[in-house]
């Protein structure tokens, strides 16, 4: 049973060390374990101190964000056979010591992908406006994805092979929300296990402050569940116009069988024109489906390709 620890790093040459070290060499039910150091474009020794340690280092030759990196990750991960993956970042914000607790479910074959929930209350370093946020956020994505997760955010993570191979990542930001909601719409089981974490040493270098992650989140997360779930979301739309029509016409129906039909007759074309739109959008909705059925074919086929790429049986 391989693991692989993979971590996305940009100018962590305060940290990393740091980072390394804290990683168990021995963790039960695992027969071998391998660090991957992916070097996101950075300028300072991160490269240097990664290698020193012995760690596997795969370079972008500049900056193209977390997203990128993670992709990297999964890949190099796939083509050195990984059985399982683990995800941390390199400033030490994760207690590596929780990393035995988040792959012992797949180890167990109970989960496919495990999240390390984080006890954001009793971070001192968040301000009372990011654990909102950050609780909002985890409600939310719980609420699109159907799955018990209670820190969406968390960077923290343990996949399986099987779910390395199946996930996509389309997003430039951030991989977390983007690979939950994914994951539950191809049948793979998801936990939330609660982690410990370490003290802050740096701020997070993934956004410059906490709106413009929460507009990049919420585009990423509205993104996701269009293409996951298209029905639903544009016959939800539908049915709101549809309704809302509906209503209008029956409050112009109301006035007309009064006798004052005449003086509302632009309710009747506001009616019409709502459910006209309503109609259309319904179209679009079973359109959508049909496409969405044709993308899980296709990704079918990307799967087959990788196994044989990688000779996975």
């Amino acid at each position: 049973m391989k693991l692989i620890i993979q971590i996305p790093c940009y100018n962590e040459e305060n940290t990393l060390r740091e980072t390394l070290e804290s990683i168990p060499k021995n963790i039960s039910g695992i027969d071998e374990t391998e660090i991957l150091v992916i070097n996101d474009g950075s300028t300072d020794k991160t490269a240097e101190i990664a290698e020193n340690f012995g760690a596997k280092v795969v370079s972008h030759n500049k900056n193209r964000g977390l997203a990128a990196a993670f992709k990297t990750g999964i890949a190099y991960c796939l083509k050195n056979n990984a059985d399982i993956i683990v995800n941390t970042d390199g400033d030490n914000q994760y207690d590596a010591s929780c990393i035995e607790k988040i792959v012992t479910p797949i180890l167990e074959h109970k989960a496919d992908m495990i999240i390390g929930a984080r006890e954001t209350d009793s971070i001192k370093t968040f301000s009372p406006i990011k654990k909102f946020f950050q609780k909002f956020g985890s409600k939310i994505v719980k609420l699109l994805s159907s799955s018990d997760i209670v820190d969406a955010p968390s960077g923290f993570r343990a996949f399986s092979r099987d779910a390395a191979l199946k996930i996509n990542i389309f997003d430039n930001f951030t991989y977390t929300m983007e690979t939950i909601l994914q994951a539950k719409a191809k049948g793979l089981t998801i936990l939330s296990v609660p982690i410990n974490v370490n003290p802050q040493k740096r701020k997070s270098k993934l956004f410059n402050n906490i709106f413009h992650y929460i507009l990049k989140s919420a585009t990423t997360i509205t993104r996701m569940f269009i293409v996951y779930r298209p029905f639903r979301f544009f016959a939800f739309i539908s049915g709101i116009i549809l309704l809302t029509g509906l209503i209008i016409g029956v409050r112009f129906l109301g006035f007309y069988f009064a006798g004052q039909g005449n003086g509302h007759i632009q309710s009747l074309i506001l009616t019409a024109i709502l459910l006209i739109m309503g109609f259309q959008v319904g179209i679009i909705a079973i359109l959508a489906d049909l496409l969405s059925i044709n993308r899980k074919l296709s990704e079918d086929i990307q799967i087959r390709i990788k196994k044989l790429e990688l000779k996975i049986k």
